[in-house]
């Protein structure tokens, strides 16, 4: 049986590799847990999911999740914080966009809600929010290609 984490994961997995399946990208899951991955040994994700169906999708962040992207962020530098938001879309978050919405203090559960009206861009808040942002859909892959490019030259 296929389990919810793997189908989930998959669709951002997929995504990322089938834009970039001329360069040939090595994805490998890292050791530090189940939702880590490392592109081409220099860029570092973090999957998370929701699976509502809706808008708004909220996706929880216990103090383990975090000290994993702070552990991710210390050996790799680039990090991106991917959310799957059900079946319409990720929205993808840099180290530093995430930053802006869970600071340096991990209570033992915090949380990033996204939302968006239809054809609009994603609207992103967080327990620690001290701005809100958008993001829109297709941000990701090309943030990680972006960076990815910019750490070859």
């Amino acid at each position: 049986m296929i389990s919810q984490l793997e189908r989930n994961h998959g669709v951002a997995l997929t995504r990322l590799l089938r834009w970039s399946a001329e360069r040939g990208v090595v994805i490998r899951r890292h050791a530090l847990g189940r939702s880590s991955y490392v592109v081409d040994e220099k860029i570092g994700l973090y999957l998370k999911y929701s699976s509502s169906r809706m808008s708004p999708w909220s996706f929880s962040f216990a103090a383990g999740h975090q000290s994993e992207i702070a552990n991710l962020h210390e050996e790799l530098l680039n990090v991106f914080v991917v959310l799957v938001c059900g079946a319409d879309g990720i929205a993808c978050l840099n180290y530093a966009e995430y930053k802006q919405l869970l600071d340096e203090d991990f209570r033992p559960v915090e949380w990033i809600k996204v939302s968006r009206r239809p054809r609009e861009k994603y609207h992103l808040s967080g327990s620690d929010s001290v701005v809100e942002f958008t993001i829109s859909d297709n941000e990701y892959p090309a943030k990680v290609h972006m960076a990815l490019a910019q750490i070859e030259s």
